[in-house]
């Protein structure tokens, strides 16, 4: 139990420090941000109770505002990325039987479910990101497409991150 807190820790402050310091300044023309802090939520043990998941989601999106300034923005996103998480998980987990396994990773869950999960879950935070940050349907279309090429870069980063730290194992 003490080697997960100081496992997630560690992610905590390196994934802050990754978005803050590199992800922050590579946009792409201006139309897709990648947002690699949100796997500190997905990465969570399934154990994580809802409670303490919300209350990190709020701190992780709370830190990521301090640093891009905008106030509440990345915080909403994170809680309702916890709550999406929950769902997600609650509806996919029990069905297909992966009850045991400690943590959603590439190489416990498997490439399809983990690929799945992080889509999912990096298209609703995106989404809501974004449009907090627009807040008007003048611009719709624009939202939409740095929602989708955000999306796509992130979960590319997550896979890359998920295959690169993540030893391969066999399922039974």
């Amino acid at each position: 139990m003490g080697r997960v807190i100081i496992v997630n820790i560690i992610r905590f402050i390196l994934l802050v420090f990754i978005q803050v310091f590199l992800l922050k300044n590579i946009p792409l023309f201006n139309l897709s941000t990648p947002y690699l802090y949100i796997l500190f939520i997905l990465l969570l043990p399934f154990e994580t109770p809802n409670i303490l998941l919300f209350l990190l989601a709020f701190i992780l999106g709370l830190t990521i505002d301090a640093f891009y300034n905008t106030p509440g923005l990345h915080a909403a996103s994170c809680v309702l990325l916890a709550l999406v998480r929950v769902l997600f998980i609650s509806i996919t987990v029990q069905k297909e039987g992966f009850d045991n396994e400690p943590e959603p990773t590439v190489s416990v869950m498997g490439f399809r479910w983990f690929f799945t999960y992080a889509l999912v879950l990096t298209l609703f935070h995106h989404f809501f990101l974004f449009n907090l940050e627009v807040f008007r349907f003048s611009e719709i279309q624009y939202t939409l497409t740095r929602v989708v090429l955000s999306s796509i870069f992130t979960v590319f980063l997550m896979l890359i991150s998920g295959l690169l730290f993540y030893r391969i194992r066999e399922r039974k």
